[in-house]
Formats: C-alpha cells, sequence, structure tokens
C-alpha cells in the first residue's frame, strides 16, 4: 500500500486506486471494499483537511482486513495524519 497526502484543505476526503495488478474485478472490488472499511474505522482520528490517495499494491489482494489495517495504521501514523487516540478513563 502507498500513501500520498495533501494537509490543509477544507474538508477530509480519500480515495483508493486499485489497478489491474492487484488482480481481476473482484479481487479489486474486494480490495476497495476493504481499504474503505478500515479508512471509515480510523476517520475519525484523521488530522482535519487531509485529502488521501491510497494506492493498493499487489501483495493488498493476498492480505486480509486486519493486515490491511495494521498496514494503514503504520503508514499513517509514520505520516502524521492520525490524531492521538482519546484515552480511555
Amino acid at each position: 500500500m502507498t500513501l500520498g497526502f495533501l494537509k490543509n484543505a477544507d474538508s477530509s476526503k480519500a480515495g483508493i486506486i486499485t489497478s489491474r495488478r492487484v488482480g481481476g474485478a473482484v479481487v479489486r472490488n474486494r480490495v476497495r471494499r476493504r481499504l474503505r472499511e478500515v479508512l471509515r474505522l480510523t476517520r475519525s482520528r484523521w488530522a482535519p483537511g487531509v485529502w488521501l490517495v491510497v494506492v493498493a499494491r499487489s501483495a493488498a489482494a493476498k492480505a486480509d482486513f486486519d493486515e490491511l489495517r495494521e498496514e494503514w495504521l503504520r503508514l499513517a501514523k509514520r505520516s502524521g495524519i492520525l490524531l492521538e487516540a482519546p484515552s480511555a478513563g
């Protein structure tokens, strides 16, 4: 997975790119659905005004949901677009 982003925009947006190298139409759609869900679950933690472009690589076709989520969290934290998670308590 590759991540590109732009900060300081008016609103947060995300786009997902899956080329034919990822697999057939069914595989590409499955990868897009999983990535959309990963992004949806973490959207409340995004820095304000972030525009994302997520490019799925061929390894995403073989990854399960948890692997995609972990990779997304690693990339997002490294790039600084995720705010700190609220502490419980």
